[in-house]
């Protein structure tokens, strides 16, 4: 039976003080520790923990549907997530509004909030959490809240997700569990590949095609960033030395989203790297033609960030 808060509990929340607390607990997953921009509840313990140094993150802004994100915006930087386990004598209530007032005390703004059928029902949990024997299936007893902070280092956002395990058994039943996931925006680490008009020239030689990983785009975005204007120049400076030489210009994705999504979005992408050399460096749109393959021909594996990031390039291929 879906779990109903009692009447007595509700009313003691109004008398609680709030209770986050930065105090670890030794039954934490060996390795973490609370995020400095957020603590804990009281009385939590980390369950669950894992944190990616450069990634990409939905963060859901609207009610789901059919087990799919309604209104959202996909968000990279450094990821954080937590899986908090508390005390089963709380309730959501009590520890979402914890959260919420936490959070809104270190200035962070609200985006989007909702509560149990409000959100979507199952197919919300499903979308926030894949299928978890602990955390789904509790979408009658469901609070979220999606939350922003702007600060000079980076914005920070928050995917707060808390449930009551009412629809499980055993000792853990009617325990309280927190998804709390910290996306920290911030540059990624350039400078790693050296772009020169020679070393493309001789990758394009040796192979037929050469990826440029100084290209750069926002996550979902078809358009060029200002830090890719020195590889265009170099790209530029080679078709220049060599007016023979025609290229095929290939986005490439990595597998976040739908096929049909990234076939397009490479595509876009591709054509505005075509736009930028024929627009920016007066090269003949003649000589290039934009294409977009997705996700179809990866260099790397997509399970860790590591790969993805391999992954999401732009290929300059001989015609």
């Amino acid at each position: 039976m879906p779990y109903s808060p009692r009447p007595a509990v509700l009313a003691a929340i109004i008398l609680f003080p709030l209770a986050m607390s930065g105090a670890a607990s030794a039954a934490d997953v060996e390795g973490s520790k609370d995020h400095p921009l957020v603590s804990r509840y009281e009385g939590a313990q980390i369950v669950k923990y894992s944190q990616e140094k450069f990634d990409e993150y939905t963060l859901l802004l609207g009610k789901a549907k059919a087990r799919k994100p309604g209104e959202h915006q996909t968000v990279e930087g450094a990821v954080t997530m937590f899986r908090y386990e508390i005390d089963k004598e709380r309730t959501t209530l009590e520890v979402f509004k914890n959260y919420e007032k936490a959070l809104a005390d270190a200035g962070f703004e609200t985006l989007f909030a909702c509560k149990n059928k409000e959100c979507g029902g199952r197919d919300f949990g499903l979308v926030v959490i894949p299928y978890d024997g602990v955390m789904s299936d509790n979408y009658n007893d469901q609070r979220f809240l999606a939350a922003k902070l702007t600060r000079p280092e980076g914005t920070a956002f928050v995917s707060l997700y808390v449930v009551k395990a009412y629809n499980i058994g055993g000792p853990k039943k009617d325990n309280v569990y927190v998804q709390l996931d910290i996306i920290e925006t911030a540059a990624m680490e350039t400078g790693k590949v050296t772009v020169d008009a020679e070393a493309i020239g001789k990758g394009l030689d040796a192979e037929g095609h050469i990826a440029i990983y100084g290209i750069y785009f926002d996550s979902g975005s078809d358009k060029v960033k200002a830090e890719s204007d020195e590889a265009l120049g170099e790209i530029a400076k080679l078709l220049k030395s060599r007016p023979d030489l025609g290229l095929l210009v290939v986005g490439h994705t990595d597998n976040r989203g739908k096929l049909d999504y990234n076939m397009d979005l490479s595509k876009r992408r591709a054509a505005s790297v075509v736009t930028a050399l024929t627009e920016g460096h007066g090269i003949d749109a003649a000589r290039l033609t934009p294409a977009g393959v997705g996700f179809l021909a990866p260099v790397a594996s997509n399970r860790g960030d590591a790969g993805r990031s391999q992954n999401r390039r732009v290929e300059l291929v001989e015609r």
